[in-house]
């Protein structure tokens, strides 16, 4: 599936539903549907978060042979669905992969521990990955797995290219990078080459992560 795919079908799916009929589609005509009002939002926010995965899912295609990548995965227990899941060529690790698209004149930086775009504080969106990370972890149930959150910001200028921030109940940094800094942090990955134990682990991602269409 593509990138991005997803959260657009559904939002066209929720705008659909709020003109169905003839009184709603003239109300909202006449921006007298609240409802309709809100399906736009939604389908605004959904297309503007694609082109931030399809960005990252163009990224993603330059990594080495060895990496398996899937987009737009169902997390089960969750209501929101993975943007990127990878599994290293080592067979050891996935990384759960969030992108984001965020105002391109507001720097990402840490401020006292917290990461903020500009003056808001974001990092509910670094927590919120970093339980998916914990979730997928769950979900797999292999022991002695590493799942790596990170978090992809596009737009936005990141400080130093990457910051690593803490979530609280999380075991490890959550990091969030530029995109410039994606590939090369991920090839820099230690753990070699298993490509048996690679193809098992991805069959398996795949099997209990299913595409989210």
């Amino acid at each position: 599936m593509t990138a991005g795919q997803s959260p657009l079908q559904w939002a066209a799916r929720e705008r659909a539903a709020a003109r169905r009929g003839l009184r709603r589609r003239v109300l909202a005509w006449l921006r007298l549907n609240p409802a309709a009002r809100r399906a736009d939002a939604l389908a605004a926010r959904a297309a503007h978060g694609a082109v931030g995965e399809q960005q990252t899912a163009a990224l993603l295609d330059r990594l080495p042979a060895g990496w398996v990548v899937f987009h737009g995965r169902r997390l089960p227990g969750r209501r929101h669905d993975l943007d990127h899941v990878l599994v290293s060529p080592c067979g050891t690790a996935v990384v759960v992969l969030d992108s984001k698209r965020w105002h391109a004149q507001w720097p990402t930086r840490l401020v006292r521990g917290r990461v903020h775009c500009g003056m808001e504080d974001r990092h509910g969106q670094v927590e919120a990955v970093a339980r998916y990370a914990a979730r997928v972890q769950e979900v797999l149930g292999v022991p002695g797995l590493a799942v790596w959150p990170l978090l992809v910001v596009h737009g936005s200028t990141v400080q130093g290219g990457f910051l690593e921030a803490q979530a609280a109940g999380f075991d490890g940094p959550v990091w969030v990078l530029g995109p410039q800094k994606l590939v090369p942090t991920l090839v820099a990955a230690p753990g070699g080459r298993d490509p048996r134990r690679a193809a098992a682990l991805a069959q398996l991602v795949a099997g209990r992560l299913p595409s989210a269409v």
